[in-house]
This record gives structure tokens, sequence and C-alpha cells, in this order.
């Protein structure tokens, strides 16, 4: 039997319903003394299994995984996401030796973009090695992919993902975080549209998001910061 692609589908007013035997894996936000995010660490691995749903209202008593309590607090899991393609939704500054592309209603609060002056900055400055590299480092370290870092003819600079779904625990919003989907799963809406596939996206998992499915940082204190 062939196996299935990885997919991830969401049920209206529902769970995910993941596919594909996609690997389920824990990532917490390392802090430094400051509170500033400064990594991540890899941690526990979850038996993958061919199908699992993992909760999106934020209710369930099975950690991660979807126990049918949508159903008993009528959660109101409507999608109101923008349908247009990243690109369109990001506004571009361009510096001496790299681009970046911001679309800030991704943005799901992790704040890697906040070191050394913020990503912003250092990309007026990407003419030098040292703020080209940082300003490199925060874009990938972004798990909505909120933040793309471009070279100068145009290509985007991304991280090699493999196929997965991080649980992210961020002390800084109390242990709470949403989840990190990487290398390029479909993510397909309850009426069956298919969003723009991309290499590193967030999904709500509180059920708070004001922009469901999308994570916007609702789950602990959001930090929108821009530049």
């Amino acid at each position: 039997m062939i196996p299935s692609l990885p997919r991830i589908r969401i049920v209206e007013h529902g769970p995910y319903i993941v596919s594909g035997s996609v690997p389920l894996f824990s990532a917490a936000i390392v802090l430094n003394d400051e509170d500033e995010s400064v990594r991540w660490r890899f941690g526990r691995r979850f038996a993958a299994r061919a199908t699992y749903a993992l909760c999106r209202c934020g209710r369930t008593t099975t950690p991660r995984f979807c126990d049918g309590s949508h159903v008993q607090v009528h959660f109101d899991g409507k999608e109101t996401a923008s349908r247009a393609p990243y690109i369109e939704q990001a506004r571009r500054i361009t510096g001496p030796g790299l681009g970046l592309t911001d679309a800030e209603r991704l943005c799901a609060s992790a704040r890697f973009c906040l070191r050394a002056g913020g990503i912003w900055n250092l990309i007026r400055h990407s003419s030098h090695d040292e703020p080209r590299e940082a300003a490199i480092q925060e874009a990938y370290d972004c798990p909505a992919g909120r933040l793309v870092v471009w070279d100068l003819a145009g290509k985007a600079i991304e991280p090699e993902l493999e196929p997965g779904i991080g649980i992210v625990k961020d002390q800084y919003a109390q242990g709470r975080g949403p989840l990190w989907v990487r290398g390029s799963i479909p993510v397909q809406s309850s009426d069956g549209f298919v969003y723009e596939v991309r290499n590193r996206v967030t999904l709500c998992r509180c059920g708070r998001s004001r922009n469901k499915p999308f994570c916007n940082g609702s789950h602990g204190r959001p930090v929108v910061p821009t530049g």
C-alpha cells in the first residue's frame, strides 16, 4: 500500500485531522535572563500514527489530542484568515545586502526577531556579515513564517525543514504555544480550500486566535513587533 502524503484537514468547529504519519514533537522556546527568545530546544518525540486528531479549541483533557471537548464547549472555529498568498499579505523592506518580507497578521509572538536590535534594523545593515547572518537566523527561527529573508536576486533564503509538527512551549506565555507546522505540509480548510503551502506556519491550538486557523499570539501575551 502506498502511504498517504502528509496533510492537515480542518474539521468545521472541530480538530485538525493529521494524516500521512506526520512526526509530532515538542519544541520549547529557550529564554535568556532578560526573557529574550534565543533558541529552540527540541524534546520528546511522540509515536507517529498514520492519522491523528489534534485539539483546536484548547479545552481538551488529553493534551495535544482532541477528546471531543469542542462539542461540549460549543467551540467557534470559524476560519477568518486571508486566503491570499503570503507575498500579497507582506510588506517589503530592502536593505543593502538582503530583503525582508513581513506579514504581521501571521505573527505567533515567538519574539526571536527582537534579538540584536531587531531583524528590521539588521536588514538595514545587511551589507555587513554579522548583521546579515543574524537576520537570516532570526527569520529561520520565526515558526510562523511571518518573516522571510530574500537575497538580492529575489530568492527566498529558507531553512531546510522535514515535514513535522512541533508542539510549541513558551515559558513567556506560561508554557502555551501554537502548533508549528514544518516542511510544506498542506493545510486544508473545512470547506476544502487548501491554504498556500509553505515551509513553516503556526496553527492556533488555544481556540482564541482572531486569525484562525493560524496563530496570532492570543495564547499568551501578544507581541507584534514591527520595524
